[in-house]
């Protein structure tokens, strides 16, 4: 095991996953990261607030994020289009017509469910079958467990296999037809039950848009129908001609944007994996004809890796082709990452061919082609998209970091291992006591800081229950001012991970602390 972790006698890794997700949940709001929306009002399904710790950690996300594509591609550019754009937009891209999800009721419990969904988890259970017999299996062989070769030949691996496999393959084919009385009837034959009433009398599979729509105008015959947006992929698209021509851009070239997208989520669940109000970080990449595969698998591969740079262990990802394109597409991939739920899809890679564009030139009747000087042509880019919701990535994170730890002195800590650039506070300034002229040197210390990085000040409790609190929200480290402080200008600096403490000048400590907790320690990894 890595030596910072030598002092653990024994980290809690037994909790059952929906235990550690309850958890999470539950650490989020005791600790300031995530309140539910309107809480004294009993909250708004769905919706939620970030708190003083949680929009820190969440700007530190989308920080990583945008400097990852504006500061180190010299051909990407971001913008920040509006949350109301023209309804014909809308009609343009497909959303007024398509823009549905396949809905199911189950009559006992009177809950509803997306028919997708209930056939996806279906899909997992065979997928987790198969794990924990090979799980099983090397708990029985031990170090010569070769679970490739087990996962190829075992009969019972194969007999989950093949079920799977014919589940997905009738799957996709009914997702590509839109066949609702397929998908029901999927339901029906893999004996999928209510997770509430344990039954399966389901109703008929029918379809739901997923915009919310508004009236802009001041009296009624004269309002225009309006949509929140759906998805911010559309400010890009009627706008990069405009980025183009205004920044002297030459494909290829990308338009990077973050910002809010609503969807009227009726099955909205799993905390805030799946809100109606919630952020995407998007990048769009305009290309030649013809090249668009290839800068696919480029993308595939660039993100992939911004995600891995945060250390959270390569077994952490996988990529999931999609079985169902979207009629804009002609490839498509997630990054999936390990929730406590399983796999889950945190950033979607595609390739949205010329179709926007297209379709924006076609409505609009306005020529948005582009003039290529190289290849002396006009004709309309082909588009590369990167898409993540900022909130599951925000989760993602949560569920990664969160650790019980009971340690050697019998003691047992909860603590948050979040990479140390996106901790919402890089550093704690305690001093041992209140009094003899501690807070006031504490204080002096953390004012000269402030500049640099977030601190935190805090006096009260004893010093040890003054540590688990910073351990709790992930503070990398902490700073403690006593009375040998006042006599040699040293002060004990503790890192969060490995509980070690050392005596540092205070004239270091800026040094020490930002090389390990600026944005440039994760960009690093990536060029």
């Amino acid at each position: 095991m890595h030596k910072i972790y030598d002092f653990i006698i024994e980290t809690v890794t037994t909790m059952a996953q929906e235990d550690v997700f309850k958890k999470v949940v539950a650490h989020c709001k005791e600790y300031g990261f995530v309140f539910p929306s309107s809480d004294i009002y009993d909250g708004l399904g769905a919706v939620y607030d970030y708190g003083q710790m949680g929009v820190e950690l969440k700007n530190n996300i989308k920080n990583y994020w945008w400097q990852s594509m504006v500061l180190l591609n010299d051909n990407i550019v971001g913008i920040d289009s509006a949350i109301f754009m023209h309804p014909t937009i809308w009609k343009a891209s497909g959303h007024v017509d398509a823009f549905n999800d396949p809905l199911i009721d189950n009559r006992d419990s009177k809950k509803r469910y997306r028919a997708d969904v209930l056939i996806e988890e279906q899909i997992a259970k065979y997928e987790e079958k198969m794990e924990k017999e090979a799980a099983k299996a090397a708990k029985r062989f031990g170090d010569s467990f070769n679970k490739e070769l087990f996962m190829e030949t075992n009969p019972k691996v194969l007999a989950e296999k093949a079920k799977r496999d014919a589940l997905q393959e009738r799957f996709a084919k009914a997702l590509n037809a839109m066949d609702l009385e397929e998908l029901r009837q999927i339901i029906i034959d893999e004996e999928i039950v209510c997770p509430i009433s344990g039954t399966r009398n389901w109703t008929e599979v029918r379809q739901f848009n997923l915009m919310f729509s508004t009236e802009m105008g001041s009296t009624a015959d004269g309002a225009m129908k309006v949509y929140l947006r759906p998805e911010t992929a559309q400010g890009i698209f009627v706008n990069y001609l405009n980025v183009q021509k205004t920044g002297r851009m030459r494909i290829p070239f990308g338009i990077a944007q973050i910002g809010k997208a609503f969807r009227n989520e009726i099955v909205a669940r799993q905390f805030i994996f799946r809100m109606r109000e919630f952020e995407q970080m998007e990048m769009q990449f305009f290309v030649r004809p013809g090249s668009e595969l290839e800068w696919f698998g480029k993308w595939k591969e660039t993100r992939l890796a911004w995600h891995k740079a945060l250390g959270f262990g390569d077994e952490s990802y996988r990529y999931h082709d999609h079985e169902k394109l979207a009629h804009y597409a002609n490839a498509a991939t997630d990054i999936e990452f390990k929730m406590p739920f399983g796999f889950k899809e945190v950033e979607g890679i595609h390739s949205r061919t010329n179709f926007d564009l297209s379709q924006h030139e076609k409505y609009s009747g306005k020529n948005i082609k582009y003039f290529d000087p190289e290849t002396n042509e006009s004709y309309t880019p082909y588009v590369i998209e990167t898409s993540i919701g900022v909130d599951r990535m925000f989760l993602s994170v949560m569920c990664a970091s969160y650790c019980e730890e009971t340690l050697e002195n019998g003691e047992s800590r909860v603590v948050l291992r979040l990479p140390s650039a996106l901790a919402p506070v890089k550093l704690a300034v305690l001093p041992l006591v209140k009094k003899d002229g501690l807070p006031e040197k504490a204080r002096e210390i953390m004012n000269s800081l402030k500049f640099n990085f977030n601190c935190y000040y805090e006096e009260k409790d004893s010093i040890g229950k003054r540590y688990r609190r910073m351990d709790a929200i992930g503070t990398p480290y902490c700073v403690t001012v006593d009375h040998q402080t006042l006599e040699d200008g040293m002060v004990t600096l503790r890192e969060r991970d490995t509980m070690e403490q050392r005596r540092v000048p205070i004239a270091d400590l800026r040094s020490i602390i930002q090389d390990n907790v600026s944005i440039t320690s994760l960009l690093q990894k990536l060029v």
